[in-house]
């Protein structure tokens, strides 16, 4: 088959590019060709060689006088156990000696040849072997022919008659010796026949066309009479070689011979007239390559003669073409079918019975493009046709052409579900492709063939670029039933098929179709999404807008761990996990905006995505656990964090004032969200009996973190106003806040050792108690500065308060009591680190004393601050003594 792909692809690309288009089209077919007849090629010579395997050992089995085989036993020695011989015992051994020289073949024990043993040719015997020499003839005669007919058409006077006559004489002659060496050198009998059919086509073609030296009644006669004798030259001889360079020769002489002012009616009209043959020998034989051969070539020169000549005022003689076209290659399959029904095998031939609809309907979509409604009503035409045509096959066939029948039944339905979106607008040409090509796959895979499957995953991936490439024309007003949406549509569902059912047979595909079902799932996810988010953003109201995203993310995420079960393709209930960036994403557009979480549909959004998000880990909570923890905790901080924000809105708008209530908002939450962790009762039920690591620690360590942050910002940047009420130390909004944080936190804190924690509580203990007591102190401190601000009416700012003499001498006396009190606690319960720590903040107090408040020459508050701590210290070095260290005693 090389020779004909360098045939076809040299012929196209001079027609397209000149003489460095001949050189690439001719290398790149014969390219093709090879690979097409390694598949599919050449069968008959793999049989030859067994036959003649055969037929030697036959006759040396003649040369011998008997059958050795079935003589061994008789000769062999009596052996109580006959029904065991042995190996080694082969009385015709000696026969090896004989005169004959392959006489030994018969003595073996083994069968002579195995038809699973015979030679099958490589690449390169196929490309080198089988007659290259007359291959590459025929190949250039026939090129040649057709130059100088184009050179004398063109530049010599010789009479054209004669010329013609000839070339066709030297076919003849080409037909007349192939056919008698058809029994003696049949591969080269074939070529010759081959180039013989080819030059006459091009001789008749020539003389009607370019010479006008036969009418056109005589000209489609014996074009008819050529395509007919090949034919039955291909038939006799059981020649698909010859069948296939007959038509590849035949569809080429109008290109080669061709001076571009052609009329399309005589050209189609004559390649109706191949496709006719092509018909009848599909009638006879099953042969795949011919058929798709004639179907390339069709519907290939009709694209480029499309391309460049096609005007609207030749739709009606276009149209009758394209439909002849049509139901000849419908009609192929099915006789394809037919023959190979038999062998209950590869007997749905998918390429033609998906591509000719696929193409044809492009054709149609192309022509009919000025009118409105042209590809709605094509495409309601195919699918009537189809749903007929499977009527009639499944009454005719029964059972026998199952497969068949439910292609033509997808192709219906498929052809009939895009009637009405194009009826709305016509831009849905390559949704066409992702569903015929979701009908290819499933074909390939029930079939076991792998062409198929590979045409199927690339009409899935060309469908959507081609839709993006045309995604600038307008959309339509109709939610949802718009050609864009509808596209986006169609190519989820093509890819989410072809995903699902190679999932479905992975033992009945190759391991990397395994993982392209993979990248199948997400290319069609991300249709899906991106359709349903680009249809949220042109219909919702833009203050709706991100919280309906929200809920569509979420509805889809259930729906794909639902399909999961109902399909048995558990790898798309990862697709659920897309739910977590949608809630990321409209957590940042609320914060961007200013907005609380429920306002407008939040509550409705939200209480979506949190019903989603514990359905579904409660669904799949074996699912790889270390990341379901992981999701556990999220869910925490979305609920510490939407209940923050939204109690803090609620609050302030309860009160009527932007003071210090929407802050304890964001303590009193998170702080409740971890005291229900940690509580027993709580803990005990689903999902934290379940996951009680992942809500205690890995969740509720983060949430411990932002209180401790919350406790430090306010306590140093707010000042504590509790409008409508009055300010009173330590009964405060702000500071009952803190407090309540403390003793939360304090609960959290017991809880942890309960969960794999002992080891870390042991070592880390003492460094958590004094952090505890850093912010405490630092709670303490803010305390005195907010007393300070409401009662003295001092200004809450760092520099004017840090300058204040009376802060400075609050600061010493509130040091020094803090200070007095611990050291007295650790004197009387031996806490020596706590006596300490006490001291220290003493020998801060004055160090303070002298270097700050002594600046204050003449003020009251030095007084206080010096006489103030002098007496408190007497009183420590009298009621607290420093604590001996362990193990020490007094």
């Amino acid at each position: 088959m090389w020779f004909i792909g360098a045939l076809v692809g040299g012929a196209l690309g001079g027609w397209a590019g000149g003489g460095i288009g001949f050189a690439a089209g001719a290398f790149l077919g014969g390219l093709v060709g090879a690979g097409i007849g390694m598949n599919r090629g050449d069968r008959l010579g793999a049989l030859e060689a067994r036959l003649a395997k055969v037929e030697l050992q036959l006759a040396i089995m003649r040369a011998g006088g008997e059958a050795p085989l079935a003589e061994a036993p008789e000769s062999a020695a009596p052996a109580p156990q006959p029904a065991v011989p042995k190996p080694e015992a082969a009385p015709r051994a000696p026969a090896v000696e004989e005169p004959v020289p392959e006489v030994h073949v018969a003595a073996s024990p083994t069968p002579a040849v195995a038809p699973e043993q015979a030679h099958v040719p490589g690449l390169w015997e196929r490309l080198m072997g089988a007659n290259l020499v007359a291959k590459v003839g025929v190949v250039i005669l026939f090129f040649g022919i057709a130059f100088l007919l184009r050179y004398a058409y063109e530049r010599v006077h010789v009479p054209i008659e004669l010329r013609l006559t000839g070339a066709s004489l030297v076919a003849l002659g080409m037909l007349v010796i192939g056919w008698r060496l058809r029994d003696s050198k049949r591969t080269y009998a074939l070529v010759l026949q081959g180039g013989g059919v080819g030059v006459l086509y091009l001789v008749i073609f020539g003389a009607f066309r370019l010479f006008s030296l036969l009418p056109a009644p005589a000209a489609f006669a014996l074009l008819v009479a050529v395509s007919a004798a090949s034919a039955v030259l291909a038939v006799l001889q059981n020649s698909l070689a010859l069948a296939s360079f007959g038509a590849a020769g035949g569809f080429l002489a109008p290109i080669l011979a061709s001076t571009g002012r052609g009329d399309h009616v005589v050209l189609f009209s004559y390649y109706a007239v191949l496709n006719a043959g092509i018909f009848a020998i599909a009638w006879l034989r099953a042969w795949r390559v011919l058929n798709l051969l004639g179907f390339a070539f069709t519907f290939a020169i009709g694209w480029l003669w499309g391309a460049r000549a096609y005007r609207p005022e030749l739709l009606g003689s276009t149209e009758l073409f394209l439909i002849l076209f049509f139901l000849m290659y419908v009609g192929i399959p099915i006789l394809f079918a037919r023959q190979r029904a038999v062998q209950l095998k590869d007997y749905v031939d998918a390429t033609l019975v998906f591509g000719v609809p696929v193409i044809a309907f492009g054709f149609q979509v192309a022509m009919l493009e000025p009118y409105e409604y042209g590809a709605a009503w094509s495409a309601l035409a195919l699918a009537v046709f189809y749903v007929l045509l499977a009527s009639v096959m499944y009454r005719r066939a029964g059972e026998g052409m199952r497969l068949l029948v439910e292609s033509f039944i997808a192709l219906s339905l498929a052809f009939g579900t895009l009637a009405i979106p194009l009826a709305f607008e016509g831009r849905l040409t390559s949704a066409t492709w992702a569903l015929e090509g979701a009908a290819v796959v499933w074909v390939g895979v029930r079939q076991g063939r792998l062409l198929p499957r590979v045409f199927g995953y690339l009409l899935q991936f060309a469908a959507g670029v081609a839709f993006l490439w045309d995604v600038d024309k307008g959309y339509g007003a109709t939610p949802i039933l718009n050609s864009f949406y509808l596209g986006c549509l169609f190519v989820f569902l093509g890819a989410f098929f072809c995903a699902a059912y190679l999932d479905r047979n992975r033992d009945r595909v190759t391991q990397g179709e395994g993982a392209l079902s993979i990248i199948l799932m997400i290319w069609g996810a991300l249709w899906w999404y991106g359709g349903g988010v680009h249809e949220l953003w042109r219909h919702v109201d833009p203050g709706y807008r991100s919280h309906a995203m929200l809920v569509f993310f979420a509805a889809s995420s259930f729906g794909f761990s639902l399909l999961a079960r109902v399909a048995h393709w558990p790898a798309v209930r990862w697709l659920w996990l897309l739910l977590y960036p949608a809630i990321v994403a409209q957590l940042l557009r609320d914060l961007a905006e200013g907005h609380h979480p429920f306002a407008g549909i939040g509550a409705l959004a939200w209480s979506a995505a949190l019903v989603s998000h514990f359905w579904l880990l409660g669904r799949h909570e074996n699912d790889h656990r270390p990341l379901a923890e992981w999701l556990h905790a999220a869910g925490l901080w979305l609920v510490a964090l939407l209940g923050s924000r939204e109690a803090g809105w609620s609050i302030d708008q309860l009160v009527g004032g932007k003071r210090v209530w929407p802050c304890i908002a964001w303590a009193i939450v998170p702080a409740l969200v971890l005291a229900a962790v940690a509580s027993p009762r709580i803990a005990a039920r689903w999902p934290i009996a379940k996951f009680a690591r992942g809500y205690v620690v890995m969740g509720g360590t983060p949430i411990a973190m932002f209180l401790a942050a919350w406790t430090v910002h306010t306590n140093l940047l707010k000042d504590g106003d509790p409008f409508p009420l009055p300010f009173v130390p330590l009964f405060n909004p702000l500071d009952i806040a803190v407090g309540i944080v403390f003793l939360l936190l304090a609960r959290w804190l017991a809880a942890l050792p309960g969960h794999g924690l002992q080891d870390w509580w042991a070592r880390a203990r003492r460094f958590v108690f004094a952090l505890y007591g850093a912010a405490a102190f630092i709670w303490v401190n803010g305390t005195l500065l907010r007393t300070l601000h409401h009662w003295a009416g001092l200004p809450f700012e760092l520099e004017p308060m840090l300058s204040s003499r009376l802060v400075q001498a609050s600061f010493s006396i509130l040091w020094t009591l803090l200070a007095v009190g611990m050291m007295v606690v650790a004197t009387r319960r031996a806490l020596r680190p706590v006596w300490l720590a006490g001291a220290a903040l003493m020998a801060v107090v004055v160090a303070k004393l002298f270097l700050v408040d002594l600046s204050g020459a003449g003020t009251v508050e030095r007084i206080v601050s010096f006489i103030g701590v002098g007496l408190l210290m007497l009183v420590i070095g009298y009621l607290s003594p420093v604590p001996p260290k362990e193990g020490v005693t007094q």
